[in-house]
């Protein structure tokens, strides 16, 4: 029986590289699913509160909470904001820039070796 020879460390790399690509891939899925099943909880919860408001309140007291709601979520919006770039900085530090810049190579040599693959 013949020995089966070890991945050269190209495949190794690349193997690597997919597995961290693709569990990363799942973490932003549930990420977005989350997000999208938040998003609905907010939208519902706000048409209750608005239906209550507007059978219970009156017309200055609408005014007052429709002000506090859209300051409410200009805050909300301002820190998702802050957090993103926060996260963006995190993302293109010196060891994520690494990262993309393995990535595009990886994407190179794909794309070459798919050129050369299907030449005329």
């Amino acid at each position: 029986m013949a020995k089966k020879k070890a991945p050269a460390p190209k495949t190794r790399n690349w193997d690597s590289l997919w597995n961290e690509y693709s569990s990363l891939l799942k973490k932003w899925a549930q990420n977005l699913e989350t997000l999208q099943k938040t998003s609905s909880d907010v939208q519902a919860k706000y048409n209750e509160v608005m239906l209550k408001a507007a059978n219970e309140s009156s017309e200055k007291t609408l005014k007052e909470f429709h002000k506090n709601w859209q300051k409410a979520m200009n805050d909300a919006a301002l820190d998702a904001f802050k957090q993103f770039d926060k996260n963006w900085q995190n993302v293109t530090s010196e060891s994520g820039m690494d990262q993309l810049k393995a990535y595009g190579e990886l994407m190179d040599s794909f794309a070459k070796t798919w050129q050369k693959m299907w030449q005329k």
